[in-house]
């Protein structure tokens, strides 16, 4: 069976994975300097369109990872839009990526106010109210062949921690304190039983890079 993978997922110092006041502006609310070392690195750049830019060494390595063999995404409601409630009428919000995201896979984005798919070149965005198990299994019939990636949110990501569903966990832990905002590791005590762990430094950026597998 496919795997279930999350990868480059950062959290501050004191465990916070977006700060507050999330905004068109802002996504990660306060927070955003959390992801400035996944934003140096050359995967990164080369998303963007800039292949020659960007950093080598131990953080891009990481950052490398997200994309072979995933073939479906499933990400919270807010890591696609700054709002949440009922779909604004004639909105036309369509995320932070533009017409071309990164993803170029399915995803399935959850929402309690599920609506028609939004197809961008190589993306279509899949709007459902699903508990994490039932969104896997969807995720999992729409690419059966290739691991599932957990996108975040702070939220699902825990959510799918909880539920046990995740396999390969990849947290990167930024060198900052936010003191507010949500935390990934809440309610979550003795996950790490689930997991064989390994923990790696990078002394250009000083993230120290988790990761948890079974």
């Amino acid at each position: 069976m496919s795997r279930v993978r999350v990868h480059n997922f950062t959290i501050s110092i004191d465990g916070f994975g977006v700060g507050e006041g999330q905004s068109f502006d802002e996504p990660f609310g306060h927070g955003g300097h959390i992801m400035d070392w996944f934003k140096q690195t050359r995967s990164f750049h080369a998303m963007i369109g800039d292949p020659d830019g960007g950093s080598e060494g131990v953080d891009d390595d990481f950052a490398s990872r997200w994309g072979p063999g995933i073939g479906v995404e499933i990400m919270g409601r807010n890591k696609f839009a700054p709002y949440s409630g009922p779909w604004p009428e004639g909105d036309e919000w369509r995320g932070w990526w533009g017409e071309e995201p990164p993803f170029r896979t399915p995803v399935f984005v959850l929402t309690h106010y599920p609506r028609e798919p939004l197809e961008l070149t190589g993306t279509t965005f899949h709007f459902i109210d699903a508990s994490p198990l039932d969104a896997l299994a969807q995720a999992r019939a729409a690419a059966p062949a290739a691991d599932v990636r957990i996108g975040g949110g702070t939220k699902t990501v825990r959510e799918f921690l909880a539920a046990d569903l995740v396999d390969y966990l990849h947290v990167a832990i930024a060198p900052t304190v936010l003191g507010r905002g949500e935390r990934l590791w809440d309610g979550l005590e003795g996950v790490e039983r689930q997991f064989d762990s390994v923990i790696v430094t990078s002394s250009p950026t000083g993230v120290t890079h988790l990761v948890m597998e079974r």
